[in-house]
């Protein structure tokens, strides 16, 4: 598929620039993941965690870190060689990586897992989540649960140049069902660099109903005003969240969910 290759390439450009971004990063401190994941997921030491499009392995090391055995999968070759030569800087020697595609990991893996994990601007980077659903039933065990962080589908709608001039103007129209390309990926990280990439828009049923049309059951869906990464002109709070301090309390910026196995 032309746009999964694009989009192989292009990330490959940034895989170099978040390793070293990344290892000062967790140098100086315990763990990437948000207090709200964290929270969220609760007690995980001792748990098998398959991290889905971990990037350059830095969340999984975290995970890692938090007790967790871990597992990270990404279709970028570059990426999965930083996350190894992350975890051996950090002394992670139970972690595994492994390069492969998500859409097509189910005809490749059988091993399932006690959590299913992904997080922070992972989901539209998947052309089919009716695969995806199927993928994360698969690799889940009947007593385990999936648990996702992402940006909210309805904030990735507006003109993110406007947002931060208090102007609510849709860019990317909320049903629209071709992906967007840009020629241009990376900054929440590492500077941008030119290369084409695709990305898909996806509405909230449309993530729900993948779950559940796999056979998942949905815990919890929770919606916050913070974000992850900085869109443009975005406050950063003492916790490393980011927000509009002017739509503090009005717009959905990320949400997360848990689902497990429907009984």
């Amino acid at each position: 598929m032309q746009e999964i290759e694009a989009n192989q390439r292009a990330w490959g450009l940034l895989a170099r620039d978040h390793y070293e971004a990344f290892t000062s990063y967790l140098a100086a401190h315990r763990s990437t993941l948000s207090n709200i994941i964290q929270r969220e997921l609760g007690d995980i030491s001792g748990k098998t965690l398959i991290h889905l499009q971990c990037n350059s392995g830095a969340d999984t090391i975290s995970l890692a870190r938090a007790g967790a055995i871990v597992t990270g999968v990404d279709l970028v070759p570059e990426n999965i060689r930083y996350a190894r030569q992350l975890a051996q800087d950090f002394n992670i020697f139970d972690a595994t990586f492994i390069t492969a595609d998500v859409m097509e990991f189910i005809n490749i893996h059988d091993q399932t897992y006690d959590i299913v994990f992904t997080s922070e601007g992972a989901i539209g980077w998947l052309p089919d989540l009716t695969q995806w659903g199927r993928t994360i039933r698969h690799l889940l065990k009947d007593d385990g649960f999936f648990y996702a962080m992402d940006s909210h589908p309805f904030s990735l709608a507006f003109d993110e140049e406007r947002l931060k001039t208090h102007e609510l103007t849709v860019k990317y129209p909320y049903f629209i069902k071709r992906p967007d390309l840009s020629n241009e990926i990376g900054g929440y990280a590492s500077e941008a660099k030119k290369g084409e990439n695709y990305f898909w828009m996806y509405t909230v049923s449309e993530i729900m109903n993948a779950l559940i049309q796999a056979g998942l059951q949905i815990e919890y869906f929770n919606e916050y005003d913070t974000l992850f990464y900085d869109m443009g002109g975005m406050t950063r709070s003492d916790s490393g969240a980011y927000f509009y301090p002017h739509y503090r309390d009005q717009l959905p910026f990320s949400f997360s969910l848990k689902a497990t196995v429907r009984t």
